[in-house]
């Protein structure tokens, strides 16, 4: 039977009930997330769509570096946009992280209790491309 990894599992009673990503069949499941936003901290989502965007998928980079993987091990993106105007913007910023080729990819729109205007969950191989890692 093959194991399950769980990584960022949330605290007893929070909000939200999900990890943020896990680890099976040499696969690395990242939830959605969106670009951070703590005002009490000074983290800001950003100004322009490209900018959650790029924190965004900063944060999606931090999630599957922890699991053992990273953006370029990526082969399924699914993209949320809350207004299809931003579409473009998007896709503007969001091909330069994923230079090696684009992952397969699905986008739909979307509509959570945040000001969010862009989110992303991916299908990530584990490890590094430079051995083959099937935990």
């Amino acid at each position: 039977m093959d194991e399950i990894t769980f990584f960022g599992e949330p605290e007893a009673g929070s909000s939200r009930p999900f990890s943020a990503a896990t680890r099976a069949g040499g696969l690395i499941f990242v939830s959605g997330h969106s670009a951070p936003h703590d005002p009490e901290r000074g983290v800001f989502r950003g100004d322009t769509p490209a900018d959650e965007v790029r924190h965004a998928l900063a944060k999606i980079a931090e999630i599957l570096a922890e699991a053992g993987s990273g953006l370029d091990r990526v082969v399924q993106v699914s993209m949320l946009i809350t207004n299809p105007d931003d579409y473009a913007a998007c896709n503007a910023e969001y091909v330069k992280h994923f230079p090696g080729g684009l992952p397969a990819r699905h986008t739909a729109r979307f509509g959570v209790p945040t000001q969010a205007r862009v989110a992303f969950s991916c299908i990530a191989l584990a490890g590094d491309a430079t051995r083959d890692d099937r935990s």
